[in-house]
């Protein structure tokens, strides 16, 4: 069974840190970008992070450049999303997806207005809440 999960959420001071984990099952991540989504009650998902299949192409939405860094170790079909200095503004729930890219696209991204449509499986999504 083809899946992605999502862990690492949880609660947090502002100005503290989380990591959270994106595992495949049922399929190898090798050929996949992975793209890290959040959606916050009342607002529209929005894209937070992508990481091409190769690892060499990153893209970090504006509100969490310098904060969040994005990873993978295909060795353990695992990404993460290292997230530093949280801010209110972040609680949301976490998605990643996975996109098929072939060798050619190694380090292409589906990032930008309605590239999320790309994404071939979405994870079940892990709550982030940041609050004193």
């Amino acid at each position: 069974q083809v899946q992605l999960v999502e862990s690492g959420g949880g609660l947090v001071q502002p100005g503290g840190s989380l990591k959270l984990s994106c595992a495949a099952s049922g399929f190898t991540l090798d050929y996949y970008a992975i793209g890290w989504f959040r959606q916050a009650p009342g607002k529209e998902r929005e894209g937070v992070s992508c990481i091409s299949s190769s690892g060499g192409s990153t893209y970090y939405a504006d509100s969490v450049k310098g904060r969040f860094t994005i990873s993978r170790d295909n060795a353990k079909n695992t990404v993460y999303l290292q997230m530093n200095n949280l801010k209110p503004e972040d609680t949301a729930v976490y998605y990643c997806a996975a996109d098929y890219s072939d060798y050619s696209g190694r380090f292409y991204c589906p990032w930008g207005p309605g590239k999320s449509l790309d994404y071939d499986y979405w994870g079940q999504g892990t709550q982030v809440t940041v609050s004193s």
